[in-house]
Order: structure tokens, then C-alpha cells, then sequence
């Protein structure tokens, strides 16, 4: 047997590292899915990406934003209007942190709360959150019953039937593709932003007032806790649990580079959902100030007015109100629905049809309207009841995107740090002070 001779050894090893490199190089060629989009041109990959954002953004146009902008422009004109805009500013931020920590980890915000945190803790902040996104639903749920009720004249418990049932097949479109629950939602979003959109071109708010009421300034007391509800109320705890478990696994990313463009996506995302909601609920603000302060016109309910935008405008006004606010409360109702599956599934790490919980979660709703409760003070309660679960979201969610253990190169800025922190403390804060005047207030 022939040795081989050393000067062989570096030709056969060569031949042999040629040999594998082209059978994994066929493997490495494999476009991406972020690569796959981006060849069909910027713009289709643009529209590809956008969604998760869009699903988050409707919790910030429903029932409860109605009635809360509604109530400021009609008693303080344009005055809060700056409130409005700064709350919709720091709900993009925290928006944003959210989807990033679902992108960067491949895990929701519960998920990484029952990985990083003792059990007790984890079964802990369950049980609030499902509480949280109960009440959330009863004030998604009684807006729906609401625009039911006035666009058909369906009483209030069969409507709310009803709603329960539109909620359900919109929930359903997932099973077919979640693309599919992502574009009915934007859809539901874009009728609530033409309402507004009629509604503004047709009352012509003051582009003087409106432009006076971005400069901050408050004029009482009153004012003060109205702002104070208006912060308070924007940022919804569910969607800050279920942006983070919308973007998780949405598109893969091979590395740090290729996430650093997802996120860039993201944020136009953010950036366009959420301006299109902060627009939505300046034109509420605006609109009541024009037609309601304006004119010395009191409205200390939804339905009053509805009555109002006729009586005053014409029945073009009262339907695209009652439109709004239909399409308002059944989008808001089927995310609130799928919020609280993400919960339960993150937390404790246990799933149960979507039926089951679109059932359970209605029925306190269901109560409500069986019992003759008037709708707006439900309404009230529910928001003053989400104001407990603000922090449980807010806290968790800035401590883990500021953690490099956890981010890696993706991990929090000093400037975003601390602005974060600032925007969590602030609106706990606020959350506290609103609940104090709630209980011990004067």
C-alpha cells in the first residue's frame, strides 16, 4: 500500500472543504423572508410589514376614548387638545417597545414575564391582567351594543348578543391566515377615521382653537383630573401584552442586522397606526368642542350625543357617528378577545378556544345591559378599573427592553431609558392620583 505522501494531505483536505462548502452553499443562498419581500420592490415590502401596530392601535379609538374626548371638547373646548397629543406620543414609544421586544426575543411580554420572574409573581399579574382585559371588553362590548342600538334601533341586550357574535367571526378570520385579521381590523380602523374625517369637514372645528389647544395649559382643577383621565385612559395595559406576541415570529430574522431593519419597519408601523388614532381622537375633542362648547350645548352621554350630531348637523353627522362607534367597539371587542388569550397562554401557559373566552368574557357585558345600567357609567368604571393594570404592563415591559442580557445590541438607548421610565412613572402617577380622587376626592 502506497503511503500518501505529505505534499497530498493540504490537496485532498482542500478538495474535500470544496466538496462541503457546495452542498451548503445551495442551503445559505435561500433568500430570507425579510429578503423574499424586499425583492418585490420598497413599497410592497413596506405594505407587507405593516399590521401589528394597526391591530394595537384600535384599543386607542374605542368606546371609552369616545366618551372621554367627547366630554373634554364639550366642557373645556379645544383646550386639552395638546393632552390628547402628548398621551398618543408617549403610547407610540411604549407601542414601540413592545413590538421590539417581541421582534428581538421571539417571545410575548407574559411569556417573558413567567420566564424571568418568581411564580408567584407570574400567577399574580395573570390574574390581574385577565381582570384588566375583562373590564377592557365590557367597555368594547357596551360601545358596539351602543352603535347597534342607534344606527338600528336594536335594544340594548340583543345587540349586545350580537356584537358578541361579530367579534367571534371577526376573531375567526386568524384560522385562515392572520394577514386576514390584521387587514379587517385596519379596515374597521380606516371607517372610524373617515367618520372623523366627515364629521370634521362638516363641523369645521376652529383651526385657530385647535392650534391654541396644542399649547399645554390647563384652566382648573376640573381640567386637570379631565387630563389626568385623557392620560390615563390612552394607554390600554392589554395591547402593551398583546403588540409584543403580534410581532414575535412574524417575520424570522437570521441575525442582528436583519432584525435592526424589521424594526425599522416597526416603527413606521407604529408611527402610521398610531398617528392615524392620535388624529381620531383629536377630531373627537375638536369636533365636540365646535358643535358642543361652541354652541352651549350640553352632552353627558354617548347617546345624547349622537342625538346632538342630529339635531344639529343633520342625520349624515348621526350616522357616521354611529358607524364610528360600531366599527370602534367590534374591532376593539375582537382584540381585546384575542389580548386575553395571549395573556392566559403567556402567563400560565395554558390555551382555551377562543369561543370559550369570547363567552366567559361577555357576559359581565351581557349583565350590565340585562340589568338597564346605563352604558356611559359602565363605561366610566370599566376605565377607571384598567387604571390599576397600567403599571403591571408598563413596569415589566421598560425593565426587560433596558436589559442587554435580555435586548442584546437591540437593547433600550440612555435617552429612550430614561424617557421610558419617565412615561412609565408619569402615567402610574397619574393612574394613582385619578384613582384617589376617584374614592377620596372632594
Amino acid at each position: 500500500m502506497t503511503p500518501v505522501r505529505p505534499t497530498q494531505a493540504p490537496a485532498l483536505e482542500g478538495a474535500a472543504e470544496a466538496a462541503s462548502v457546495a452542498l451548503i452553499e445551495p442551503a445559505t443562498s435561500i433568500p430570507s423572508v425579510l429578503e423574499q419581500h424586499l425583492s418585490r420592490g420598497r413599497l410592497r415590502a413596506t405594505l407587507a410589514m405593516l399590521g401589528p401596530a394597526f391591530v394595537a392601535s384600535v384599543a386607542y379609538v374605542d368606546p371609552g376614548n369616545f366618551a372621554t374626548n367627547i366630554s373634554s371638547g364639550a366642557k373645556y373646548g379645544y383646550m386639552l387638545l395638546w393632552v390628547v397629543l402628548a398621551a398618543n406620543l408617549m403610547a407610540m414609544l411604549i407601542q414601540y417597545l413592545s413590538a421590539k421586544l417581541g421582534i428581538v426575543t421571539d417571545h410575548d411580554l407574559p411569556e417573558m414575564v413567567r420566564a424571568r420572574f418568581p411564580r408567584a409573581v407570574t400567577w399574580g399579574m395573570w390574574v390581574q391582567a385577565e381582570l384588566i382585559a375583562m373590564s377592557t371588553d365590557i367597555a368594547e362590548f357596551l360601545g358596539a351594543a351602543l352603535g347597534l342600538n342607534l344606527l338600528f334601533g336594536v335594544p340594548l341586550l340583543p345587540a349586545g348578543l350580537i356584537t358578541g357574535v361579530v367579534a367571534f367571526a371577526i376573531l375567526e378570520l386568524q384560522r385562515r391566515g392572520f394577514r386576514r385579521f390584521e387587514l379587517a381590523i385596519a379596515a374597521l380602523l380606516g371607517i372610524i377615521f373617515l367618520g372623523f374625517l366627515y364629521e370634521t369637514l362638516r363641523i369645521g372645528p376652529s383651526a385657530h382653537g385647535s392650534l391654541h389647544g396644542l399649547i399645554p395649559g390647563l384652566n382648573g382643577t376640573d381640567a386637570l383630573y379631565l387630563a389626568i383621565g385623557i392620560i390615563g385612559a390612552t394607554v390600554m395595559p392589554h395591547v402593551i401584552y398583546l403588540h409584543s406576541a403580534l410581532t414575535n415570529g412574524r417575520i424570522s430574522c437570521r441575525d442582528d442586522a436583519e432584525r435592526r431593519r424589521v424594526l425599522r419597519f416597526e416603527r413606521l408601523d407604529v408611527v402610521i397606526a398610531l398617528g392615524v388614532a392620535g388624529l381620531v381622537n383629536m377630531a373627537m375633542l375638536a369636533v365636540a368642542a365646535k358643535l358642543f362648547h361652541t354652541g352651549g350645548v350640553s352632552v353627558d352621554s354617548i347617546q345624547g350625543a349622537h342625538a346632538q350630531f342630529g339635531n344639529l348637523v343633520g342625520g349624515g353627522a348621526a350616522l357616521a357617528f354611529a358607524v364610528a362607534l360600531l366599527a370602534s367597539g367590534a374591532s376593539s371587542s375582537s382584540v381585546g378577545t384575542y389580548a386575553g388569550q395571549v395573556v392566559m397562554a403567556g402567563f400560565i401557559n395554558v390555551k382555551i378556544p377562543l369561543l370559550v373566552r369570547r363567552a366567559v368574557t361577555m357576559m359581565p357585558a351581557l349583565i350590565i345591559l340585562a340589568i338597564g345600567m346605563s352604558p356611559t357609567h359602565a363605561l366610566v368604571l370599566s376605565q377607571v378599573v384598567l387604571s390599576f393594570g397600567i403599571p403591571f404592563a408598563l413596569v415589566p415591559l421598560v425593565m426587560l427592553t433596558c436589559r442587554r442580557d435580555v435586548m442584546g445590541v437591540h437593547v433600550n438607548s440612555l435617552l429612550t431609558t430614561v424617557v421610558a421610565w419617565a412615561c412609565a412613572a408619569g402615567i402610574s402617577g397619574l393612574n394613582v392620583f385619578l384613582l384617589y380622587q376617584q374614592f377620596f376626592g372632594g
